[in-house]
C-alpha cells in the first residue's frame, strides 16, 4: 500500500520528550476520508500512553484522540462526507463490524477488538496507529464525525473524549430534568459532565475537596457545590443523587459517595482505572438497591448524538490554545491540575515550524 510522509510530533521512549518526527500514513482506500488536523485535545490518556504509565506502549508513540478538521481528500465510494467539510475523529478508528457490539453501535466494546486512535494494530500499514499530534489523518468514513458548524473548532476537540466519556453515562442512566446528578472532581471530564448534565435538564452538584472551585463550578452551571471533606455537608446530601459521575483519575474511596446515592442510584467511575481503596462497603449498595458502575467513551453514533446535542445548546469544552511545540511544559502542568480545563494544540504551529 503507497504511503504519504507526515509530519508529527511524539516521543521514542517512557523517559524522553515529545519531539517532531516523520510518519506513514495510508494513502486514502475507496472507504476512506483524509482529514487536515486543525485542532487536538490533549488527554491525560495521551500523557499516561507515552510515558508507559499503563504499560503496553509501543514506540514511537504519537498520541492525540481529540481530533477536528478539515477533509482534503475522499475515497471513491465515501457517501457520508465531502471534500471542505469539518470532520472529527475521536478515540476510535476502526471495529471488527461484525459482532453483537458493533452491530448495535458499541464499537468501543468491540468483542474483537477496536482499533484505538494511537498505539492499536495498524492492520492497513502494520506496526501501530498514530494519534492526532500530526499533520493528517486518514480514517474509514463511518469513524469520521461531522462538526456543528456553529461551534468554535478548537474547543470542539475536548468533546471527542472528555465529552464523549462523561455523555455516555448520563445517556445510558437517563440523566434529565427530574434527575439530580453529582459530579466527583473538577478537572477536564468533570467540568464536561456539569456541562452536560446541566445541558440536559438535571439538577447539578459539584463535590469537591476543596472550596476554591466553588466559583468556576457554578459558572459552570452546577447548582449546588459539596464540600466532600465536611462531614455535616456530605450528611445533608445523603440519599439524595440519582447518579454520581466519579471523574477523579487516581485511587480514593468511594464509599462516602455511594452514601449520597438514592434507592436505585448509581455511582460510575470514569477516570481510574485500577482496584477501588478502601474496598466497597456492600451494605448500604443492598440496602437500597444502588450501584457502583464504570463506563468508558461512546460508539460513533452516541457520539454523533453529543455533537449534535453540544450543536444545538451550544456546548464546548474550556480551553487554553497551545502550540505543538509546548506540549511537554503541557504535559508537566496537567500533572499539577494547571489548566482550566483542556488543552488544545494549534496543529498549524506543527504545519508551519520549518
Amino acid at each position: 500500500m503507497k504511503t504519504i510522509n507526515t509530519k508529527a510530533f511524539g516521543t521514542e521512549a517512557a523517559d524522553a520528550q515529545l519531539k517532531e518526527m516523520h510518519i506513514q500514513r495510508r494513502e486514502v482506500t475507496p472507504k476512506d476520508i483524509e482529514i487536515e488536523i486543525l485542532y487536538c485535545g490533549v488527554c491525560h490518556s495521551d500523557l499516561h500512553t507515552a510515558r508507559n504509565d499503563w504499560g503496553g506502549t509501543i514506540y514511537p508513540v504519537v498520541p492525540g484522540h481529540e481530533i477536528v478538521g478539515r477533509i482534503t481528500s475522499i475515497g471513491s465510494e465515501v457517501t457520508k462526507f465531502k471534500v471542505g467539510d469539518i470532520a472529527a475523529v475521536g478515540c476510535l478508528v476502526d471495529s471488527c463490524g461484525e459482532c453483537d457490539s458493533c452491530k448495535h453501535d458499541l464499537e468501543q466494546f468491540c468483542r474483537n477488538g477496536y482499533t484505538g486512535t494511537y498505539n492499536s494494530h495498524d492492520k492497513h500499514l502494520g506496526g501501530v496507529t498514530y494519534g492526532g499530534y500530526s499533520e493528517r489523518v486518514i480514517v474509514d468514513e463511518h469513524f469520521g464525525l461531522k462538526v456543528p458548524e456553529n461551534l468554535d473548532l478548537a474547543a470542539v476537540a475536548p468533546l471527542l473524549c472528555a465529552g464523549i466519556t462523561t455523555w455516555s453515562p448520563l445517556r445510558h442512566w437517563n440523566a434529565g430534568k427530574d434527575s439530580k446528578v453529582a459530579v466527583v472532581g473538577l478537572g477536564g471530564l468533570g467540568h464536561m459532565a456539569i456541562k452536560l448534565a446541566k445541558g440536559l435538564g438535571a439538577e447539578v452538584t459539584l463535590f469537591s475537596r476543596t472550596p476554591g472551585k466553588t466559583q468556576d463550578a457554578f459558572a459552570l452551571g452546577a447548582n449546588h457545590v459539596i464540600i466532600s471533606t465536611d462531614e455535616e455537608q456530605m450528611k445533608s446530601v445523603q440519599g439524595k443523587f440519582d447518579l454520581i459521575i466519579d471523574t477523579v483519575p487516581y485511587v480514593h474511596d468511594v464509599n462516602p459517595y455511594v452514601a449520597t446515592l438514592n434507592y436505585n442510584g448509581t455511582l460510575v467511575l470514569v477516570g481510574y482505572l485500577g482496584n477501588l481503596d478502601p474496598m466497597l462497603n456492600t451494605v448500604p449498595m443492598i440496602m437500597g438497591r444502588k450501584s457502583v458502575a464504570g463506563s468508558v467513551i461512546g460508539g460513533i453514533a452516541e457520539t454523533q448524538e453529543l455533537l449534535d446535542f453540544c450543536g444545538k445548546n451550544n456546548i464546548v469544552s474550556d480551553i487554553e490554545i497551545i502550540n505543538m511545540q509546548d506540549i511537554n511544559t503541557a504535559y508537566e502542568r496537567m500533572l499539577k491540575s494547571d489548566v482550566k480545563y483542556r488543552f488544545v494544540i494549534d496543529m498549524n504551529s506543527l504545519r508551519n515550524n520549518k
